[in-house]
């Protein structure tokens, strides 16, 4: 999973790697609620917290897997997306 936080936060680019490591960082937002939808045509969620989106994610599916996973969490750009691919925020 490749995770960008905005250009306020360059050195917050991340990539973490495999399965139960991404996992954790979802199950680590005990009040998260995963969304899917559409994003860029593709699978991929938007992740809510108190109502508020928080994160979008894209996913790339292989063989039915998710094999990576792209991450915005830049505030700004998380809502104007996430109103785009919900359609209700």
């Amino acid at each position: 999973m490749r995770s960008d936080f905005g250009a306020r936060r360059p050195a917050a680019l991340a990539v973490t790697r495999g399965a139960v490591a991404v996992s954790k960082q979802v199950r680590g937002i005990p009040t998260a609620l995963v969304r899917p939808a559409l994003v860029n045509g593709s699978a991929g969620a938007v992740i809510v917290v108190g109502g508020r989106p928080i994160a979008v994610m894209g996913f790339t599916v292989t063989d039915g897997n998710i094999v990576e996973i792209d991450a915005i969490a830049e505030p700004e750009r998380v809502r104007r997306i996430a109103a785009a691919v919900l359609g209700d925020e």
